[in-house]
């Protein structure tokens, strides 16, 4: 086991389900997804291999909103399914039967920095239930929330195409590095 740093960051990396799925049957909800998250995984695995000065810089958690099962960790066992949200109206119908903003506004409480890489309806869904603490979030997302996102005194990063992109990740990394 490595050593930690005396200011180990706890971080929190948030996405949704892809329609692209790499296991059939049972696998972790880190392993079953491909597509647009693998650039959220790399970063997921860049951070939690990060070390200074010979110590773990950051305790890193990944998670999954997902049509079926509403947020999942990412080392929680799941199935592949057939349908995958694409659509407000789909967003809307797992938050009412699963409540994946709940158990997130539960969850997000325990972590230093919660990262979000979700589509724009989902996003104002989080805004709009206030879903994330005060100054917590480093936030992906369409231009159309950066004043939301300042207000919330949250890092607003654009979303430009993917998920993520390399710039952004690149950006999320130096912002977590400087903090820890």
């Amino acid at each position: 086991m490595r050593p930690v740093g005396k200011n180990l960051k706890s971080v929190l990396v948030i996405t949704n389900d892809s329609s692209v799925f790499l296991k059939k049957g049972l696998a972790t909800a880190f392993e079953m997804f491909g597509g647009r998250i693998e650039e959220i995984k790399k970063l997921v695995a860049r951070l939690d291999v990060a070390e200074k000065d010979g110590r773990k810089m950051f305790d890193v958690s990944y998670g999954v909103i997902s049509t079926r099962f509403g947020f999942v960790p990412g080392n929680y066992v799941i199935t592949n399914y057939e349908n995958v949200m694409s659509k407000k109206e789909d967003y809307e119908a797992v938050q009412k039967e699963k409540d994946y903003l709940g158990q997130l506004n539960t969850l997000s409480v325990f972590f230093d920095r919660i990262v979000i890489c979700v589509p724009k309806d989902m996003f104002a869904m989080m805004l709009e239930n206030e879903t994330f603490q005060q100054g917590k979030v480093i936030a992906v997302t369409n231009p159309v929330f950066e004043e939301e996102c300042l207000k919330r005194n949250w890092i607003y990063l654009e979303r430009k195409g993917a998920r993520l992109g390399k710039e952004n990740a690149e950006k999320i990394f130096s912002i977590l590095e400087k903090e820890s």
